[in-house]
């Protein structure tokens, strides 16, 4: 029971990390897109607004890859040393950021639009990469010109993605001229976001014949109605709010934010459901890829202490620092 049962266990909790780091990391990551495009009095609003939880965003995806390593180390080697060269970009991507954010003052006047630069170059690099590494991993991991064409693809998608996001986020945050500058950012984005949900949705059963299996047989494709239904009725509803600023202005630029939530976790479901029972399609279950039943066992132990007190901890800097961002200070 338990052999069966754990490895399940553990891929949730690694969907349940990735999913919250795409949604949290995904919008100060769109942030940082928007910020080459703002004037140097709203990027420091936008990085105000960021400021306090973009560390934090990141945690999640160190949880996600390190029980990886340890719940699944045989699919942790074969997806890393496939991966080597987008992880390694993304992870200097991650590096530019940090680094960008805390000299971009300190650096003095002179060298901060330089640094402003980097840290939008790093944010998009991070993005991109880590569209290309899902495209990748979507296709089980092959060479083939049609997963890379669908690499791609997902590359360019999720920074499109990323930048709604952080778009809802600053409108959500900021107010006078940056939230109106935020909307139009929005206005702009849904567009491309919204093309380049459709084409991954239509690809994803072309590039895998597993996935079409899945979802396109019945009574499965009746069942699975629910997750496209609900996502075209969440873009619908960004599409109609971008157009009524009034509405957005009285306070409920967050509907636009839940919406993307609810897309992200329509998506994750419905990758879920087309990669399971493998954790790399048609190579690997997560069963055969799973470590020792006692291994996991111990492991979980660590799990249950370490994935609350992250929760806790990202719920009180949220709550500490809810409401309209301040001007930001490096005091």
């Amino acid at each position: 029971m338990m052999e069966t049962l754990l490895p399940v266990v553990f891929m949730l909790i690694i969907g349940l990390a990735l999913l919250v780091y795409v949604v949290l990391d995904g919008y100060d990551l769109g942030v940082g897109i928007l910020s080459l495009f703002a004037s140097e009095k709203e990027r420091d609003m936008m990085m105000a607004s960021i400021g306090p939880f973009w560390d934090a965003n990141e945690t999640w995806i160190v949880l996600g890859v390190g029980v990886l390593l340890i719940a699944f180390p045989s699919a942790y080697g074969i997806v890393l040393s496939t991966l080597y060269l987008p992880v390694t970009v993304m992870l200097m991507g991650l590096v530019l950021r940090g680094v960008a954010f805390d000299f971009r003052v300190k650096a003095g006047d002179k060298y901060k639009r330089r640094w402003d630069h980097i840290f939008f170059i790093g944010s998009f690099i991070a993005s991109a990469s880590q569209g290309w590494m899902l495209g990748s991993y979507i296709t089980g991991l092959s060479s083939s010109m049609m997963s890379l064409f669908f690499s791609v693809l997902i590359a360019l998608t999720l920074p499109a993605l990323y930048i709604m996001l952080g778009a809802a986020w600053l409108m959500m945050k900021a107010e006078g001229e940056l939230f109106d500058k935020a909307l139009s950012w929005a206005r702009f984005a849904v567009w491309p976001m919204g093309l380049s949900l459709l084409l991954v949705s239509i690809s994803t059963p072309i590039v895998s014949e597993e996935i079409a299996r899945k979802w396109f047989t019945l009574p499965n494709a009746i069942g699975l109605l629910p997750i496209p239904v609900t996502c075209v009725f969440a873009y619908i509803t960004i599409f109609w709010l971008v157009r009524h600023s009034k509405i957005l202005h009285q306070g409920y630029a967050w509907i636009i934010f839940a919406c993307l939530v609810i897309i992200c976790i329509m998506a994750s479901l419905g990758l879920a459901y087309s990669i399971f029972p493998y954790i790399i399609i048609g190579k690997l279950t997560i069963w055969t890829a799973a470590s020792a039943t006692d291994s996991l066992q111990f492991i979980l132990i660590g799990i249950l202490v370490t994935l609350p007190m992250i929760m806790i901890y990202s719920i009180f800097v949220y709550r500490v620092f809810r409401g309209k961002v301040k001007e930001l200070s490096y005091e």
